[in-house]
């Protein structure tokens, strides 16, 4: 049997539709007691006026944190 599962994007928090393509990344948290990851999903494709996808957005964001920690 094939379930349905809604998505929340992680980066704009509107609901990933059937049919829309995702990125999920694997998230582990080493503080918690279970070896269990989590994950975060983002939209694959920009939505309708933007110019990026969620997933490329978030990925910006990530490398300009690590720029400007390596900066400090």
């Amino acid at each position: 049997m094939i379930g349905c599962f809604v998505r929340q994007c992680q980066y704009c928090r509107s609901t990933i539709v059937s049919g829309q393509r995702w990125v999920r990344e694997k998230i582990y948290h080493p503080a918690l007691e279970s070896s269990e990851p989590s994950y975060h999903h983002y939209h694959a494709e920009p939505l309708p006026g933007q110019e990026g996808s969620c997933w490329e957005k978030h990925e910006m964001e990530r490398e300009i944190l690590r720029t400007t920690t390596r900066a400090a």
